[in-house]
């Protein structure tokens, strides 16, 4: 797991989100559930659209803030620049949505498995958003946070080792 340093590369949701966006459903009719398989697809699919592009919003928008407060792009662009990625984003969560709720429409046990891997996928996009978070602050900032942080007892450094161990240890202590 390496990061992605290049400011001027915007992340795109990816196999994190997928697993979260198969388990997802909205309860669209306000029925309480799901009680026909066609009920489970649909409102599986909106639930994979919102993952996907909920994740794909905040990505874009933490990573072009730091764009903004550069100079580097003003804030009309960064408002396209969100709307575009969520956008296509957005149609990726339709496809992932739909099939994994075909499956588990056929496969009802690979929701365990699938619970699994959302856990982990959803520790890989919260330290994603961590990143493009810390990438927006300016060195003010970023010294404001590091000595809230070692108030509170927090060791931030282990978030941003890139040897592929940045979570091997805690982070506490």
């Amino acid at each position: 797991m390496t990061r992605e340093r290049d400011p001027f590369r915007i992340p795109r949701a990816g196999w994190e989100a997928a697993p979260l966006a198969g388990l997802a459903s909205i309860d669209l009719n306000q029925n309480g559930g799901a009680f026909t398989g066609k009920e489970f697809f649909s409102e599986s699919t909106v639930g994979g659209v919102v993952c996907f592009a909920a994740y794909q919003a905040l990505l874009t928008a933490l990573r072009t803030e730091a764009l903004r407060k550069r100079g580097e792009l003003d804030r009309a662009t960064q408002v396209r620049l969100v709307l575009s990625t969520t956008f296509e984003s957005a149609k990726a969560g339709v496809a992932v949505g739909a099939v994994l709720s075909v499956l588990l429409l056929v496969f009802p046990w690979l929701t365990l498995p699938l619970s699994l891997m959302g856990v982990v996928g959803t520790a890989k996009a919260s330290l994603d958003l961590f990143h493009a978070f810390w990438d927006g602050l300016d060195d003010e900032q970023k010294l404001q946070v590091t000595v809230a942080a070692h108030e509170a007892g927090v060791n931030l450094s282990s978030f941003f080792r890139n040897d592929g161990e940045g979570l091997g240890r805690s982070a506490l202590g």
